[in-house]
């Protein structure tokens, strides 16, 4: 009886275990890789050329600090709080992430296995075909790109300084909640919340957190709120045009393995930003008789964001509509809720961050509890049966975990952003020192004043 020899390249070895599944291991790598680069370069890029000249440099660095601070905070002990063994309902173990024997065994999600309420196996736990070491980079990247994208309503008058400080903190109290309640085996995660790439855990969290902490940094001085061109349009063009195809790894690479789910997501990711871009751009053009090349970055983003929850439980079609909503929605919150408000207009979110991610992000965890497909989510999710509400059975009550998910998000970001100020009296970060709120006549941080050609901005979104 002959023997089947396998290709030296599929040998075990010491370097290739048995458990090794080089392809996921090489898309989950190139997945993080792709992530990764729509933080550096792509926000840097966009950050620098979106706002002012004066501004470009602070806005730039804001952007590449926060990336390389999160690297050694993630290793150190937030991927532990985010992924490990359980502390709380919400929150895991903190350790370090750094050494050998604990990078190079087979990844696990310690906490994901789910039982029934009778306590028999129902779901087993994660285990990616591939080393720890690239599970921790993956969620590594992605935790870098929630912190930078709250550094979009920001900008323009943070001191850098008190970025250093604000980075590990909210990294540690915010985001490490968010990431194992909904991902790394929390209770929303047992619960059945659909949160396929981040909807909440990036987008949601960063643009409420960004929102609050914009309240309490204080506004940019009037003339700079009403004039407000970016320093260089094909750049922004340039940061945004990474940032969409970056995307392909941040949703692709969230079912941990090169599967037909990754390639589902993917597909729906592009559908669903293209859908939004257009529709925005039309409704520039209705309502301002011509598009706008920044409107149409916002549109693209977000389809993005929208599409993120439910990037691989949704078919093609429901990603359209998710797409004429997300270019739709966050369009009138911007445009027209935004003029309205009082409350929005007293907060100077910078770049719209509140309503590009958290309206957004909020909008597509809610449409994902609608749309969800059955046979797709019986690739994913750990909560067996799952489906949208348009699917009927359990579909109904999947819309309700959706809302309550994210107003857990929602409540979470708001309260530990003003948790100090409500106790103390004071600012929760003491962003300027003394408890001063940001004064523009006394904290500027570059001097490269330039004259003005500006053109009178609506919103976020230049006409140009």
């Amino acid at each position: 009886m002959s023997t089947s020899i396998l290709p030296s390249a599929y040998q075990v070895s010491p370097a290739a275990p048995d458990w090794l599944n080089k392809g996921d291991n090489a898309w989950q790598m190139i997945s993080a890789t792709l992530v990764g680069l729509q933080s550096v370069p792509g926000l840097v890029i966009l950050y620098g050329s979106v706002v002012k000249k004066k501004w470009a440099v602070n806005s730039a660095f804001m952007a590449l600090y926060a990336f390389s601070a999160v690297v050694i905070c993630w290793v150190t002990w937030a991927y532990k709080m985010s992924f490990g063994e359980k502390l709380l309902p919400f929150w895991g173990k903190a350790g370090p992430a750094l050494g050998q024997k604990f990078l190079i065994k087979q990844a696990a999600l310690p906490a994901s296995a789910h039982y029934y309420n009778n306590g028999t196996l129902e779901t087993a736990m994660i285990t990616p075909f591939y080393p720890m070491a690239s599970m921790v980079w993956f969620q590594c990247v992605s935790a870098a790109i929630a912190v930078i994208l709250l550094a979009g309503s920001l900008l323009g008058r943070m001191n850098i300084k008190a970025w250093m400080a604000f980075v590990p903190l909210w990294l540690t109290f915010s985001y490490t909640v968010g990431a194992f309640s909904l991902w790394g085996g929390g209770f929303l995660f047992h619960w059945g919340v659909m949160d396929y790439s981040g909807g909440y855990v990036i987008h949601l969290s960063s643009g409420v957190a960004g929102f609050t902490a914009a309240y309490w940094v204080g506004p940019r001085l009037t003339v700079d709120r009403e004039r407000f061109p970016p320093n260089n349009v094909l750049m922004t063009l340039a940061g945004a045009g990474l940032l969409w195809m970056g995307w392909a790894g941040f949703n692709g690479g969230d079912p941990y393995t090169a599967n037909i789910d990754s390639s589902m997501a993917v597909l729906n990711t592009n559908i669903c930003a293209a859908t939004s871009l257009l529709v925005w751009t039309w409704l520039d053009v209705i309502f301002f008789g011509k598009p706008s090349v920044i409107g149409a970055v916002q549109g693209m983003i977000t389809g993005l964001v929208c599409i993120t929850p439910g990037a691989g439980l949704v078919q093609g079609w429901a990603a359209i509509i998710m797409g004429v909503l997300s270019g739709s929605i966050p369009w009138f919150t911007m445009m027209v809720i935004h003029k309205k408000w009082t409350l929005l207009q007293k907060v100077d979110d910078t770049l719209g961050v509140v309503h590009t991610h958290a309206v957004a992000g909020y909008l597509g965890g809610i449409l994902t509890g609608i749309f969800a497909e059955p046979s797709l989510c019986s690739l994913f999710l750990a909560v067996t049966n799952s489906r949208g509400g348009v699917y009927g059975g359990s579909g109904g009550v999947q819309v309700l975990k959706q809302l309550v998910g994210g107003a857990f998000i929602i409540g979470w970001n708001v309260v530990l952003l003003i948790g100090d100020d409500a106790v103390h009296g004071e600012e929760a970060y003491a962003l300027w020192g003394d408890g001063e709120k940001y004064d523009g006549t006394k904290h500027g941080f570059y001097s490269d004043d330039t004259g003005h050609g500006d053109r009178q901005v609506s919103g976020a979104t230049q006409m140009l």
